[in-house]
């Protein structure tokens, strides 16, 4: 007998471990379920159906989430960033704001 013939006996004889039926199986439902979790994107049958920026939206010019702050100080403030980490701000109309290990 092959050494594959006896790992397939092994596996088939164990059977395979349980599946939890709320773990995602793709990398695209495990990326929507951490947007879900962290609360970026609106339930899928609501009025508007997706992510909505909170806040004053005219003067958006950085993001925390889904919430918008007219300067970077502000938003800073709100990332609330602990001691070795300092705010950061990633990119430009709006800029993500994100706390950077120094």
């Amino acid at each position: 007998m092959s050494l594959r013939l006896i790992g397939m006996l092994l596996v088939v004889a164990c059977g395979a471990p349980p599946v939890d039926p709320h773990e995602p199986r793709t990398a695209r439902e495990k990326q929507l379920q951490e947007a879900q979790a962290s609360g970026e994107i609106d339930k899928p049958n609501s009025k508007w159906g997706g992510w909505r920026y909170q806040g004053d939206r005219k003067d958006c010019f950085f993001v925390l989430g889904r919430r918008c702050f007219k300067t970077e100080k502000d938003a800073c403030v709100a990332a609330r960033c602990k001691a070795p980490a300092v705010c950061d701000s990633i990119g430009a109309g709006p800029a993500t704001i994100t706390c950077k290990k120094s």
